[in-house]
């Protein structure tokens, strides 16, 4: 079972830096769960893709315009999003802020590129 320590703190996770003006670090996991932060600068994009896993997110921060499949909104602080499994999604920042993402089974793919403390 690949898992997280119990606990993780801020100070000590590294920042994945993913060019294009956004940021992640990745918080607690398990086979079944993430938990990922993602900061966005002012006019970075997170391209449009899907993947497998299901996916919510809470707008911590920022303005975003999101898009999930052929609906497309203007989030920002306090909203949130859930993205179904295969689901063509993306978005643009309008003002810096930071998303909190939930996936769920856990991204391996993240865990390979995730820099090491």
């Amino acid at each position: 079972m690949i898992q997280s320590e119990n606990f993780q703190f801020n100070d000590n996770i590294q920042w994945e830096d993913l060019g294009n003006g956004i940021k992640r670090q990745v918080y607690g996991y398990d086979d079944t769960i993430m938990l990922v932060k993602a900061q966005f600068e002012a006019g970075a994009i997170g391209e449009l893709h899907s993947h497998f896993h299901a996916q919510v997110t809470y707008v911590e921060s920022g303005l975003f315009k999101m898009t999930i499949d052929d609906e497309e909104k203007i989030i920002s602080k306090g909203d949130g999003y859930y993205v179904p499994p295969h689901a063509t999604h993306g978005c643009v920042c309008i003002e810096p802020g930071m998303l909190i993402d939930v996936f769920s089974p856990l991204r391996e793919d993240f865990l390979l590129k995730k820099v090491t403390r």
